[in-house]
């Protein structure tokens, strides 16, 4: 069956990236691992068998290597639109609601709006069940004035009503919102405080991450100001303030000055990045690992103005027991290497 086919009887995904000009030579179904969040590599191969990846415009088998300028089109089964925005009951943990606003605490692990591989599920889903006729924002997601990752945890608001929503995503816009989030990073971060500018893009090398660009020639300003909570040896608990709000802002400035976030699997922290040779020392770090099988990222504070009362609100949530537990494993470990 045809791409003009298929796309006649249902409705699908559709992707189109063009190979960078240093792009070395790739499989194309690594090449899409790359750029398509949440897709299997299997998925990838069987729509390259199935006819549906193409290079040129020419179908492909899934070893086809990638080469500069290419352009990879492909598309991926999809369930219909109208399937994506059904209410499902899912608990919610709610520290404040009224007739305007909705502030959640998300669980990491949780998406915040349906997408490719995450049809279901998601706050967005919880969010519909618990809520009726939710205004929908420029990007039809119903009630998100903005969102955190999936394996982020913390507290994000949500717009009831239209007036609530054109109101906070102002304050968004403005920067006029409060958000502060806990991080624990690799390495020993020795200044106390600091401030982080950086354009932040779309990787260039791999479309599932974002990249810093200094010199500001690529991407859009952001700004992230931190202080240290606690060193432990290895690894360094921060607290962070956003100036700006980007995707991935956090994770892509404290990597870009050589902190990556502990166990961000995207970003490389799921590697030992700091610390000794010693088997033993790989074999603790594993454990906490597993302890915390996520980035070590918490939007712990949340503040804005109440779109009706103009109070500003301030809200704080706990930092999760798997967070908590790493944390306390890294500080039994500082003072054991102490003694």
């Amino acid at each position: 069956m045809s791409i003009e086919e298929i796309e006649k009887e249902e409705f699908y995904e559709h992707f189109n990236y063009v190979a960078h000009e240093g792009q070395e030579p790739l499989r194309v179904d690594k090449f899409l691992m790359n750029f398509i969040e949440n897709a299997t590599r299997n998925k990838i191969q069987q729509a390259a068998k199935a006819g549906n990846v193409l290079v040129n415009d020419v179908p492909v088998k899934p070893n086809y290597k990638v080469k500069p300028h290419d352009v990879v089109r492909v598309v991926l089964a999809h369930p219909p639109h109208e399937n994506l925005l059904v209410a499902e009951d899912i608990a919610l943990d709610i520290l404040f609601e009224d007739n305007e606003v909705i502030v959640v605490n998300k669980p990491a692990g949780m998406v915040v709006h349906p997408g490719h591989g995450n049809y279901s599920g998601t706050l967005v889903n919880a969010l519909i069940h618990h809520i009726e006729n939710l205004p929908t924002n420029s990007n039809e997601r119903p009630g998100l004035v903005h969102r955190i990752d999936k394996d982020t945890s913390g507290l994000l608001v949500v717009a009831k009503t239209e007036f609530a929503m054109a109101h906070l995503s102002k304050q968004f816009y403005d920067r006029t919102t409060e958000r502060l989030y806990y991080a624990l990073v690799w390495g020993n971060v020795e200044e106390d405080e600091g401030r982080i500018e950086g354009n932040i893009g779309r990787s260039l090398k791999n479309r599932l991450q974002m990249s810093v660009f200094p010199e500001g020639d690529f991407g859009k300003h952001a700004v992230t100001h931190y202080k240290v909570i606690e060193r432990f040896s290895y690894v360094t608990l921060v607290q962070c303030k956003l100036e700006t709000g980007r995707t991935h802002q956090i994770r892509a400035h404290f990597k870009h000055i050589g902190h990556t976030l502990f166990n961000d699997e995207r970003y490389g922290g799921n590697d030992v990045l700091k610390g000794t040779t010693f088997t033993k020392y790989k074999q603790f770090v594993d454990n906490c690992f597993k302890i915390l099988p996520r980035q070590a990222l918490h939007a712990k504070t949340l503040g804005f103005e109440h779109p009706t009362t103009k109070e500003f609100m301030r809200f704080n949530s706990e930092i999760p027991d798997d967070m908590v537990q790493c944390i306390e494993k890294w500080k039994n470990y500082t003072i054991n290497q102490k003694d």
